[in-house]
């Protein structure tokens, strides 16, 4: 009964959106506080369970998508974005500009959290877009791919490093075995999946759309990659320096505190607004309107981002995760499949990658410390899982849909698929390395 309900209430959901043309805000506000009702939730604490989820969904990005765009912004009204995609396809050629884009969100996706690494990208992947005329979900997808893959499977991202040390594995050797299973994992999912989606049109966010400038008013090569990729930079220097010094010391708690990444979007914006702004004899004024433009464009987004947060904390709320965890665990089918299914089934019904992984970790710990199983294998057999078809109830979905600006339908067939594949070939990856380790 409550998968049928769950399954009920999404279904819903898709129909409000799509045939009944309500907005996607309203439509999750609506079905979260339908969905608490049926599945048991007190009538006093749906609404706590929707603000929560709203409000810890939009606590964790709000900051760092405002910042995002207005970085974005910028970058592209400068013309920074013009000259970056033209050094990129000077460099790489419109044939492999993919593998170039591929290349740059594995190495952005090692160190940050999906969502940021998300709103970083997305302006590169719209630039090249834009100025050559390129189909918007085929080049940027395998991108995405790359850094979903590197959320997913990889330490030091929160899930898998959690689940590293409640298994008792090695992160040194889960890192090595996940590498060696992401990269058929991207290829497939990325630049040979897109192919099939060509033909999928997409209008992206007009905020990234810079203007064309003549190249003497551009700005210089080393500028307009530094404004867009200090984020990145920061980001990986002051993951790379806290692993060799320790918390408790002034230095490391500054490392820490400069770590955080809504401070490095603030750091980065300042920085790029003295290089692409000032520096380029814009007027303080103009540069603040600018970035006015850009959290009126993103405003709608929030909102949606913020809402899909609601129905995953009433969903999480209503136990309904650990029931399915409960039942599938008397399947005797072998732990690393059933550790993906089990996953896999939460995700769907609950949409946090996060969410599922860790649950099911707290489900399978007992048959990890019996030592039936390889836990290394078994932190990316769960991994692969919380990756399994990422739908309307996934925060993901809906940045890539509201950024590339896509229809449901095609949201599906792009996004949804992408990651499915994804978490399929994990899966296989790992089955084929328990053979040999």
């Amino acid at each position: 009964m409550t998968f049928l309900i769950i399954f009920l209430c999404i279904v819903a959901l898709i129909l409000m959106i799509t045939w009944g043309k309500i907005n996607p805000f309203l439509a999750f506000l609506i079905v979260s506080v339908a969905t608490g009702l049926l599945l048991g939730i007190p009538f006093n604490k749906i609404i706590d369970s929707v603000q929560k989820g709203i409000g810890d969904m939009l606590g964790s990005l709000v900051i760092i998508i405002i910042l995002g765009a207005m970085l974005g912004k910028l970058v592209a009204d400068s013309g920074a974005a013009q000259k970056i995609a033209s050094v990129m396809m000077e460099a790489f050629g419109t044939k492999y500009i993919q593998w170039a884009l591929v290349v740059t969100g594995f190495i952005i996706g090692i160190p940050l959290f999906y969502g940021v690494g998300f709103v970083l990208i997305v302006p590169l992947i719209f630039s090249i877009v834009y100025q050559y005329k390129l189909p918007a979900v085929y080049t940027g997808l395998p991108m995405l791919a790359a850094l979903s893959v590197t959320f997913g499977f990889l330490p030091p991202h929160p899930a898998p490093t959690a689940l590293v040390m409640q298994f008792h594995g090695n992160i040194g050797i889960t890192l090595i075995y996940g590498l060696i299973i992401a990269i058929p994992a991207i290829i497939l999912a990325g630049p040979l999946f897109s192919k099939t989606l060509k033909n999928i049109h997409s209008v992206p966010l007009e905020i990234f759309h810079g203007t064309t400038l003549p190249e003497k008013r551009l700005p210089g090569t080393v500028s307009s990659f530094l404004s867009a990729l200090l984020p990145v930079i920061l980001l990986m220097l002051t993951t790379i320096i806290s692993h060799f010094i320790s918390t408790e010391t002034l230095f490391g708690q500054i490392i820490f505190f400069l770590s955080e990444p809504a401070v490095v979007m603030i750091i980065s914006l300042i920085v790029a607004t003295y290089i692409l702004g000032i520096k380029q004899h814009k007027k303080i004024k103009d540069i603040m309107l600018t970035y006015t433009d850009a959290v009126k464009d993103i405003a709608i987004i929030l909102l949606i981002i913020g809402s899909s947060g609601a129905l995953k904390q009433v969903l999480t709320d209503s136990g309904i995760s650990n029931q399915i965890a409960t039942q599938l665990n008397h399947i005797n089918i072998p732990p690393l499949i059933l550790a993906w299914l089990i996953a896999a089934i939460i995700r769907i019904c609950v949409g946090s990658a996060t969410v599922a992984g860790l649950t099911t970790a707290g489900i399978l710990a007992p048959l990890i410390l019996q030592g039936h199983v390889n836990p290394n294998l078994m932190v990316l057999s769960i991994g692969a899982g919380s990756l399994a078809c990422s739908h309307v109830n996934d925060s993901g979905f809906w940045l890539f849909k509201e950024y590339f600006n896509l229809s449901i339908k095609d949201t599906l067939r792009s996004w949804t698929m992408m990651e499915t594949i994804v978490s399929v070939v994990g899966l296989a990856g790992v089955l084929v390395l328990n053979i040999f380790v």
